[in-house]
């Protein structure tokens, strides 16, 4: 009988770490999210606030020591027409690109698409002299 508990025991811990892989807590909003899109593809920003951590370093590859918040701060287009989440590291400045997912906050993906035109970095009123 005392195997069979031990097995339960394993089981579970087993579980637990599975959850704990396939699942990570955004450090903006507090969300536990999964690692994993609807369709399987993986994920690494919260779907709700699109903020991620910089666990990957992109320009030296491997692992980050920085572990900063990842902000999100535009949005890019490719010529293929998928959209991009450029996020950029508060604490090291480190730039990064991540596909949009199908479930991420529409809202917030649109209102950093047109921040550009709402917020231009000059006047719109010298177009009206062109």
């Amino acid at each position: 009988m005392s195997s069979n508990s031990s097995n339960t025991g394993a089981r579970q811990s087993d579980a637990h770490n599975t959850l704990s892989i396939n699942t990570f807590t955004c450090v903006w909003c507090g969300l536990t999210v999964s690692a994993t899109t609807g369709d399987g593809t993986r994920r690494n920003h919260c779907p709700s606030c699109l903020h991620s951590q910089h666990v990957i370093d992109h320009v030296e590859g491997g692992p980050s020591q920085c572990h900063g918040r990842m902000s999100p701060i535009a949005i890019a287009v490719l010529r293929t027409g998928d959209w991009m989440v450029i996020h950029r590291c508060v604490r090291c400045d480190e730039l990064t690109s991540n596909p949009v997912c199908a479930d991420d906050n529409q809202l917030i993906l649109m209102r950093m698409a047109v921040r550009p035109l709402a917020q231009p970095p000059f006047p719109l009123e010298a177009f009206g002299t062109l």
